[in-house]
């Protein structure tokens, strides 16, 4: 790998057809999603009915394989890459379980404030503990859209095969760290589309603000994927780690812990909901303490996810890539 990359020569391909590639690439992902019916959300099918989501995997399916085939015939014509080099270029092999294990530590310390809430506050470590409910989330259409074959597929796309095409037009580290994501984020837009498509009386402006939050969250977690991904050359850790993120989601950042956003907030351990008064507000049930543990581990897991960004995401498998000056 170093005899490939370490003497200056010319760009394999020019930045702009790096570019070029990765429209091509989101394009192929997301278009198939609006050439058949059984694919297209509508007024009387959503995203997440069953049917649209095993058209959808079909159509994923197909179009992963189509972009990796067409990027490794490009590393391996145009670039010269020998087909192992390929493999390690594509973060397939060798694939570290330390570094993955290390990856995942990091992005749990970023979650502390979550895992405290969801785990202590609410009870749901135990569930973990015995992996309840882990064979019903992955058996239904949904949890195997976003924890397995989202992950799997947009980090192919996005950060297996988009990132390796802009090392070979020669992109520096700090590019391909904050440019390569907004492909990432940019595939998100169309959601924009189907929430107007299904949700018709919204306000076309929430409608548009919800896109952007969603264009910058996307983008947020991509700009950490493609920094993993080059330090470690390990696309199994920013796998687990987009699932890991789906799984938790946005963490909390206003109201108190145990109350649903929107939820009014009442004493601890009043209005609790029972079988028969579905309709009646749900109200706090732990007291302020959970909530101030809650905001403390919040900013403290920030702050450790800072300080140790590089030293567990350091590894020898790291692509030949250069991200800090010395």
């Amino acid at each position: 790998m170093a005899n490939l990359w370490s003497a200056p020569k010319a760009p394999a391909v020019s930045p702009s057809t790096a570019a070029l590639l990765s429209v091509l690439f989101t394009f192929i992902y997301v278009v198939p999603f609006y050439l058949s019916p059984t694919t297209r959300p509508s007024p009387q099918l959503t995203r997440d009915a069953p049917s649209c989501i095993r058209a959808r995997v079909r159509a994923v399916t197909f179009s992963s394989t189509l972009s990796l085939a067409l990027a490794v015939y490009v590393l391996h014509q145009y670039g010269s890459v020998p087909p192992r080099e390929i493999l390690t270029l594509l973060g397939f092999w060798p694939i570290s379980l330390l570094d993955t294990a290390r990856t995942m530590l990091l992005v749990a310390i970023l979650f502390a404030g979550p895992l405290f809430e969801y785990g202590l506050a609410e009870g749901g470590w135990q569930g973990w503990v015995r992996g309840r409910g882990v064979y019903e989330v992955l058996s239904s259409w949904m949890g195997y859209r976003n924890y397995i074959v989202g992950p799997v597929s947009e980090e192919l796309i996005w950060r297996a095969l988009i990132i390796p095409l802009h090392m070979l037009a020669h992109f520096s580290g700090k590019q391909i760290i904050f440019l390569t994501p907004l492909y990432f984020g940019i595939a998100h837009v169309h959601h924009l589309y189907e929430f107007r498509l299904t949700h018709p009386h919204t306000p076309l402006l929430m409608v548009v603000l919800r896109t952007l939050f969603q264009f910058t969250y996307t983008s947020l977690f991509g700009f950490f994927a493609a920094f993993v991904f080059l330090r470690t050359g390990n696309i199994l850790s920013i796998i687990l780690a987009h699932t890991f993120c789906n799984w938790l989601s946005l963490p909390r950042l206003w109201g108190r812990v145990g109350v649903e956003a929107g939820a009014p907030i009442g004493p601890p351990g009043a209005g609790k909901r029972g079988d028969d008064d579905e309709d009646q507000p749900q109200y706090e049930s732990r007291g302020v303490a959970w909530t101030v543990a809650y905001y403390v581990l919040l900013v403290a897991g920030a702050i450790g996810f800072y300080w140790q960004l590089f030293p567990l995401t350091e590894s020898n498998h790291a692509l030949p890539i250069v991200l800090v000056e010395e």
